[in-house]
């Protein structure tokens, strides 16, 4: 897949392999977003093949380069960040990401053992460090090691070890 259909999806003109367009994803609703399980890999595209999407994009490094670079990409890309974070009931705050009141009821959803959601999350982190928002990524690391404290019997070391590695 080239990157070009990434960088039109992304951009607003293009439509990703299911022929949706970005803004359409944004308004998921929560259901839709947690049944779903073919959009994650365009909202946040990494370099490696998806085992579970093949017809999503794989970044080349002019991908990213161009995402670091270019204002739109970025601002689209936190703001597929936004959508995420308010269906893990998560928000930002300025410069730290944080629990908000729909925090209990959502995180019913995923907060849960072995949850798909914990991929989804590594992806999230992976894509925002890669593509030029990776103070964002360590501000959402900070945030799910803050529910990992409070909630140590759900996360587990090996799915922060995860998150630790998308980050760095």
């Amino acid at each position: 897949m080239g990157n070009e259909k990434l960088i039109a999806f992304y951009r607003g003109t293009g439509t990703d392999d299911r022929g949706r367009r970005l803004e359409e994803i944004w308004s998921f609703s929560h259901e839709e977003l947690e049944a779903v399980h073919d959009y994650i890999q365009w909202l946040f595209p990494l370099a490696e093949r998806s085992a579970f999407n093949p017809g999503a994009p794989v970044l080349d490094d002019d991908a990213i380069v161009r995402f670091r670079e270019d204002d739109t990409l970025r601002g689209n890309l936190e703001r597929s960040l936004r959508v995420m974070l308010d269906f893990y009931g998560l928000a930002i705050a300025g410069h730290e990401i944080l629990t908000v009141p729909t925090f209990t009821a959502r995180s019913r959803i995923w907060l849960t053992p072995r949850n798909h959601n914990f991929l989804r999350l590594t992806r999230i982190l992976k894509s925002l460090s890669l593509l030029g928002l990776h103070d964002r990524a360590t501000q959402l690391l900070a945030c799910l090691e803050g529910i990992d404290r409070r909630r140590p019997d759900i996360i587990g070391d090996e799915t922060l070890r995860y998150w630790r590695q998308a980050v760095t």
